[in-house]
């Protein structure tokens, strides 16, 4: 488009014009302003004092919801609690019988296998016999004679006795014929007591086992004279089928057992239970039988202030071994429906031992304890906490008395191992909704503090 002269001086012209048309707008704006009274201004202002305060608030970020202390809370358990006492015991076959010769000769023969089996009666050692079979030949010959030596002076006495009667024999030939028949008759006896002696003399060359057990090595070689005279011990025989556990117990330990009215080795009928024991061996392993405690020892050892108590157990395998040293723990004493909880939960300082408990308002509280025995991960209350109670578990160390918590359920183990399952196998737990999540807490208007919803009381599974 070409432009000429005449153009440019009409659209100069008309702009003018309309420069000095808009000129004239903020005069009159002004001119209008001018005209207005106090008032108005005044009502002016607070409109937009009004509307700046609005702007104001409508903008200003809201507060910050205060977030409570999350813990993990549980309920108190009430259970029976089983309460034992570790000690050093010492295994001891149940018979022990040392196998000695009770004759004087040389030793002939051994028919056993040292470190075998044998039995009740079983032949061990024979004892050269020759001398004692001779002496039991020399009491049959003398009991015989004299045997024979008594029926003659009954015969004499039964001749004498009618002519006494008769007058045809004096008093003193009765009397010495009836002596003569008595003496004969207690030489029959002794004769018979040697015999009788002999052959128990002649009986101890076979030595014999007086129970069944395991034998140990022997102590003497063949051809080794023995008996009382020489080495009498020849072997030990040991029956451990069942053996005894010794071990001892402090004074301290007696005392409290008589506070639990527990009695040790006696039974009790009305009890449900009786003192057991389990034994760990060397090799950090438990054996699988337990003993019953049978015996305790009157009276305490004024040296050691000790006093013994012995248990027997069974050792079906042989596996106990007479001499071993092993760790017994004992069962003391069984707390029927104890208030139980986890010492993880449990502080101890200058002024005792205490927790935090939950109330339902879900306010915090700190809870002096009386504590009891301590079994394994648990501890038992004596006073102090109620077992409708729920105690604070985790998350208690920056809490204090009076605070305001979230409680949570403690987890489980098989909760969380089905969850780290399903987490391996790529799924997940159910969780809750957001509008469940957003019930647990609520906002007071104003304050922002939340305040939790749930009832604290209700049992955690």
């Amino acid at each position: 488009m070409h432009l000429n002269s005449e153009n440019i001086l009409q659209n100069g012209t008309e702009f003018l014009k309309k420069a000095e048309k808009y000129k004239s707008v903020p005069s009159k704006v002004f001119g209008r302003f001018k005209r207005l009274k106090t008032a108005h201004w005044i009502v002016i202002l607070l409109l937009l004092a009004g509307t700046g305060f609005g702007l104001y608030f409508l903008l200003k970020p809201g507060p910050e919801p205060v977030r409570l202390p999350i813990v993990n809370a549980q309920p108190v358990e009430v259970k029976d609690m089983e309460i034992y006492g570790e000690y050093v015991g010492r295994i001891r076959a149940q018979q022990f019988v040392e196998i000695r010769a009770r004759v004087e000769g040389y030793l002939e023969s051994m028919s056993f296998d040292e470190g075998t089996y044998v039995n009740k009666d079983q032949v061990l050692f024979i004892i050269d016999p020759k001398v004692y079979r001779a002496r039991v030949e020399k009491a049959k010959a003398s009991l015989n004679r004299n045997k024979a030596l008594a029926q003659k002076a009954e015969r004499d006495l039964n001749r004498i006795r009618p002519l006494w009667e008769q007058d045809a024999a004096s008093q003193l030939d009765l009397d010495n014929a009836t002596a003569a028949y008595e003496s004969a008759i207690a030489e029959v006896a002794m004769s018979e007591a040697d015999l009788t002696q002999a052959e128990i003399a002649l009986g101890y060359t076979s030595v014999r086992s007086p129970i069944s057990g395991y034998i140990s090595e022997r102590n003497v070689d063949i051809g080794t004279l023995v008996g009382p005279g020489g080495k009498s011990l020849l072997a030990t025989v040991v029956k451990s089928d069942t053996v005894q556990v010794d071990f001892s117990m402090t004074g301290l330990d007696y005392l409290r057992s008589k506070e639990r009215n527990v009695n040790l080795g006696q039974k009790v009928a009305e009890r449900k239970w009786n003192p057991y024991i389990t034994i760990t061996l060397v090799d950090n392993t438990i054996y699988p039988y337990t003993g019953l405690v049978d015996f305790a020892d009157p009276q305490v050892d004024p040296q050691t202030g000790t006093f013994t108590v012995r248990a027997a157990i069974p050792n079906p395998d042989h596996i106990l071994l007479p001499g071993q040293i092993t760790r017994v723990k004992v069962l003391l004493d069984v707390r029927e429906d104890a208030i139980v909880v986890p010492q993880k939960a449990l502080i101890i300082d200058k002024g005792g031992a205490y927790i935090f408990v939950v109330r339902p308002d879900s306010i915090c509280e700190k809870r002096f304890i009386e504590i009891g025995p301590e079994i394994g991960n648990s501890v038992i209350v004596e006073r102090g906490l109620a077992a409708d109670e729920h105690i604070i578990v985790e998350g208690y160390h920056k809490l204090t008395h009076g605070s305001k918590v979230l409680p949570l359920p403690v987890v489980n183990d098989s909760l969380q191992k089905a969850s780290d399952s399903l987490q391996a196998a790529g799924g997940s737990l159910p969780v809750l909704p957001e509008e469940a999540g957003d019930s647990l807490t609520e906002t007071t208007p104003g304050t922002g503090n939340a305040i939790p919803t749930h009832d604290t009381n209700t049992k955690q599974d």
